[in-house]
């Protein structure tokens, strides 16, 4: 049996259960449930039903193909989603320019709309077999700030509809060492979003210039990002490049040292979360690029709150020795409430995890 407390402002609290029928609610619990009904139908009806509704794309949807006015951009070093490959986005606001600034996200004007799409190449080594397209993250930037709003993609992949409330997805590809893999992709709901994209207040996390510095193939040659974004008008105040810091590619050696690498890894996967302003800062744990400090980056620092997540493990970061250290630890658990980053991955990052066990091996 299940039991629901009901609590009114001046009327004694009455357990509800589940062998009761809704009609014997008290009154002002109907009401209740119809307002919030009302709210969701209100909710609903504010954003657009469907992703074509944003005019993104030309042609068929499932090509995505960006429209004139669409920028298309790549990250250095992405956020690992459980395998998933994706189309990153932006428009600005005709007559519009996004501000460069040199740690942050840049500065976007009100009304830019960024597009994630997450989709699933059915062969890694063969991209020519096709892909799957999931899901795609729209964020708005609204007179009130930031909102992100979640579309699901329709079975014939020719629009993908309005999702308030999530979902999961099962999804099945086969990986780059020849095995079938599958996975249950998470589709979050209209509040998840602010659990990755809130700091202060909430905003992009990706778009950076250290993570946008570098080249994208474009239709007339290759060209470093902001360099294009500053000739077509979209970058204002960037400096000379040379000035401009570039993180690296997690997983490409010759973009930086195996510090340089796992320091950019941490720095998308863990530092939105991880930063002296952000919904982790309390753990004193930061991962941002801007920490410097051994002892916040984890070197011999005990959890604040961390429970069932440390593994049994005393340190964040044991130097020289990635399997005593809770790091290595909540980068290779999928279990709910001890696994790191804590939304949006269900499956572990073999590559990545990688990456840390040699970055914490080398330290001194």
């Amino acid at each position: 049996m299940v039991a629901l407390t009901l609590t009114g402002c001046d009327t004694e609290s009455k357990p509800f259960t589940a062998t009761e029928s809704a009609s014997s609610l008290p009154e002002v619990s109907q009401a209740n449930l119809s307002q919030s009904k009302a709210l969701r139908a209100s909710r609903k009806n504010k954003f657009k039903a469907r992703l074509s509704d944003y005019e993104l794309f030309i042609g068929p949807m499932k090509d995505l193909a960006p429209a004139h006015d669409v920028i298309e951009y790549e990250l250095n070093t992405p956020l690992f989603t459980d395998y998933a490959q994706k189309q990153r986005l932006v428009r600005l606001p005709v007559g519009t320019a996004a501000t460069y600034t040199p740690q942050g996200p840049l500065d976007f004007p009100v009304g830019t709309i960024i597009a994630k799409t997450f989709y699933y190449a059915h062969d890694l080594n063969d991209l020519s077999k096709g892909r799957r397209l999931i899901e795609t993250r729209i964020m708005e930037h609204q007179e009130s700030g930031w909102i992100g709003i979640p579309y699901l993609w329709d079975e014939d992949q020719s629009d993908a509809r309005l999702a308030i409330t999530g979902g999961t997805v099962e999804v099945t590809w086969k990986h780059t060492d020849g095995d079938v893999r599958t996975n249950a992709h998470a589709v979050p709901n209209l509040n998840d979003c602010k659990r990755c994209h809130t700091g202060s207040t909430m905003q992009p996390i990706g778009p950076k210039a250290r993570n946008l510095n570098r080249d994208f193939v474009y239709a007339d040659g290759s060209q470093n990002q902001l360099v294009h974004w500053a000739k077509i008008g979209a970058l204002e105040g960037l400096p000379e490049l040379d000035t401009v810091s570039q993180l690296a590619v997690w997983d490409d050696n010759s973009t930086g040292s195996v510090n340089d690498r796992a320091r950019a890894y941490l720095e998308v996967n863990c530092g939105h979360c991880h930063n002296p302003a952000g919904p982790a800062r309390n753990s004193g744990l930061h991962l941002n690029a801007e920490a410097d400090h051994p002892y916040r980056l984890g070197v011999f620092k005990t959890p604040v709150a961390a429970g069932k997540g440390t593994g049994g493990r005393l340190y964040a970061i044991v130097p020289g020795k990635p399997h005593e250290s809770i790091m290595e630890y909540r980068m290779q658990t999928v279990k709910a409430g001890e696994v790191m980053p804590e939304f949006g991955k269900a499956l572990v990052h073999k590559e990545g995890l990688a990456l840390l066990q040699q970055w914490i091996a080398e330290m001194d």
